[in-house]
């Protein structure tokens, strides 16, 4: 059974198919590099493995988040730190200078909608009524991207009741950052300290090239 707290516009367009969802560098790589690897997969060197994708331009200064779902198994006070945890990332990715602005909604329709899920970690996510992120297996967090072109269509994330206190405003923020178009990982002690490391869930902020990635993809005009 689901607490449902607003309603949710479901589209039916189609996602391209998945690519490696992390790229593995040695060390400290230029903030050109480190930009194609989180948007496009590109290892340093190499072409991009999935294509760059962008929120249309008249939604960009009006991207609308908030929580869809809560399953009545994902623990009440793990509930409270999302709920805080997402307010934080909105104001991380807000102030980091990209041409984008996040609004915290509670009702209506919502672009980026977060479920709080009673799957555990490893399992699949099923009964959110979110054709992308039902049948898709979660670690502890989980973003899906929906995209026709080079258009974000739509995106939904999803976050397991077996997530650490410690772990949910790193992870939180992570997700919310690549359902902005910035989906791979990056696989490097050198790296360990990124929101967007594949191996860390300790970041809360947005500084030096994770900022950078943000503001590359979405230059202010």
């Amino acid at each position: 059974m689901w607490r449902t707290l607003c309603f949710l516009l479901v589209l039916t367009l189609p996602l391209p198919g998945r690519a490696q969802e992390f790229v593995e560098v040695p060390q400290i790589i230029s903030d050109e590099d480190f930009y194609r690897l989180v948007a496009c997969g590109a290892a340093p060197g190499n072409a991009c493995t999935k294509p760059l994708i962008y929120w249309p331009r008249d939604r960009r200064l009006a991207l609308r988040v908030g929580i869809a779902q809560v399953s009545t198994q994902f623990p009440d006070y793990k509930l409270d730190l999302v709920d805080a945890a997402l307010d934080a990332a909105i104001d991380e990715i807000n102030g980091a200078g990209a041409h984008l602005f996040l609004e915290r909604v509670y009702e209506g329709e919502i672009d980026i909608p977060l479920y709080l899920v009673e799957t555990r970690q490893g399992g699949v996510v099923a009964d959110t009524g979110n054709d992308e992120l039902d049948g898709a297996s979660i670690s502890i967090g989980r973003v899906v991207l929906r995209s026709r072109g080079d258009q974000i269509l739509a995106a939904a994330i999803a976050i397991s009741r077996d997530i650490r206190r410690r772990e949910i405003a790193s992870v939180v923020l992570e997700e919310l950052v690549q359902a902005m178009g910035l989906p791979t990982d990056i696989a490097s002690e050198a790296y360990a300290r990124s929101i967007f490391s594949e191996t860390s869930n300790s970041t809360v902020w947005l500084r030096g090239q994770d900022a950078d990635a943000l503001r590359r993809h979405y230059p202010r005009l």
